[in-house]
C-alpha cells in the first residue's frame, strides 16, 4: 500500500515510516525538513502542512495517511497559542479534506494522553480540536479513522523537546538534573521503537474509527527515573526539583470526561533500563566524536 506520513521526519513519525517500509509498503514522508533517517525504498516531499496544494499532491493515490505533523510540545504550545492552532488545527483540517477527496482507507491521527485532561494547556485545547474535527469528517463524509494518545515516548533520535533526552543531556553535561515538578510525579513510559510497532499494528479495519492508547506498562514516579539514569552513568547526580511544570499532569492526565479510549500495550517491549543505556550511549558518542 501507498502510506503517506505527515511529520515523517521527527522523532516517532521517523521510526514508523522505518516499520512501515520494513513490513513493505511504498512510504512516503512529507515535512518541513528532509528525513535524515531516509531510507532509499522512501519517497521524501519537503513542504508546507499548511500548503494545500502540495498536501493534495501527496495524498493522491495514497491507502492509508499518518498525520504526525504539528507542534508537539506542550511548553512551546504554551507560549505559541496561534501556531498551536495554525499547524494543528487548521494543518490537521487540511490533511483530512485531502483524505476526503482522495477516499483513502483510514487516517491515522497522533493525539494525546492529554486530550481528555485538565492539563495540557493550548496543546490540549488544540488535539481536542484536531479530534472534533476528525469524528466529524467520519460522520458527514464516513472517513475512516485510528485516533493514538500516547503514553510518554522516548529512545533514539530524540531532541531537546523529549524530556528523558533533556534529563540525560543535562546529566552528562551539568552532572544534575532539574525537574520542574512533583518528584512523586508519575509517568508511563513507552519506548518509541514499541510505541511505531504498535501504530503500524493498528493498520486493520478492527481499529477503524477507534480512540487507541499507546503506552507501555513500565509506570515510575519521576525520582525513580533519575534514581536509573544515576545509576547507569555512574555518578551522584544533583537533583533539584522545582515548582512549575505549568500545564503538565502529576499522578494521570485523566480527568472526568466521558470520552473514552482502549489501552494498545505491545506484548515485548524494551526495557526502561537498557532503553535509557542506548541514549546514554548514543548521547556520550556525540560528545565524544572519537569514540566508535
Amino acid at each position: 500500500m501507498k502510506v503517506v506520513v505527515f511529520g515523517g521526519s521527527g522523532f516517532l513519525g521517523s521510526f514508523i515510516a522505518d516499520e512501515l517500509s520494513h513490513r513493505g509498503h511504498h512510504v512516503v514522508i512529507f515535512d518541513r525538513m528532509e528525513s535524515l533517517w531516509l531510507r532509499s525504498d522512501q519517497s521524501m516531499i519537503v513542504g508546507d502542512i499548511l500548503d494545500e496544494k502540495k498536501v493534495y499532491q501527496a495524498v493522491e493515490g495514497a491507502d492509508v495517511v499518518y498525520n504526525f505533523a504539528g507542534l508537539a510540545d506542550l511548553d512551546e504550545a504554551l507560549s505559541k497559542p496561534l501556531d498551536s492552532v495554525r499547524y494543528n488545527v487548521l494543518g490537521n483540517t487540511i490533511v483530512l479534506e485531502a483524505c476526503r477527496l482522495a477516499n483513502i482507507q483510514q487516517y491515522i491521527f497522533s493525539s494525546s494522553m492529554y486530550v481528555y485532561s485538565r492539563s495540557g494547556g493550548f496543546y490540549r485545547c488544540s488535539k481536542q480540536a484536531c479530534e472534533l474535527y476528525i469524528e466529524n469528517y467520519h460522520q458527514t463524509y464516513g472517513l475512516n479513522y485510528t485516533i493514538l494518545r500516547y503514553g510518554t515516548l522516548y529512545g533514539p533520535r530524540s531532541n531537546d523537546k523529549n524530556a528523558i533526552y533533556r534529563y540525560i543531556k543535562q546529566a552528562m553535561i551539568e552532572h544534575k538534573i532539574t525537574y520542574k515538578g512533583s518528584p512523586s510525579a508519575i509517568r508511563e513510559y513507552i519506548h518509541v521503537e514499541d510505541a511505531a510497532r504498535s501504530s503500524v499494528d493498528i493498520m486493520q479495519p478492527e481499529f477503524y474509527n477507534q480512540h487507541m492508547i499507546i503506552t507501555g506498562t513500565q509506570q515510575i514516579p519521576v525520582s525513580q527515573l533519575f534514581s536509573i539514569i544515576e545509576e547507569i552513568i555512574g555518578e551522584r547526580l544533583q537533583i533539584e526539583f522545582m515548582e512549575g511544570g505549568l500545564g503538565h499532569y502529576e499522578v494521570t492526565p485523566y480527568s472526568f470526561i466521558p470520552k473514552m479510549g482502549k489501552k494498545f500495550s505491545p506484548s515485548l517491549y524494551v526495557d526502561l533500563g537498557q532503553g535509557l543505556l542506548r541514549i546514554i550511549e548514543e548521547f556520550y558518542q556525540q560528545i565524544n566524536f572519537e569514540v566508535k
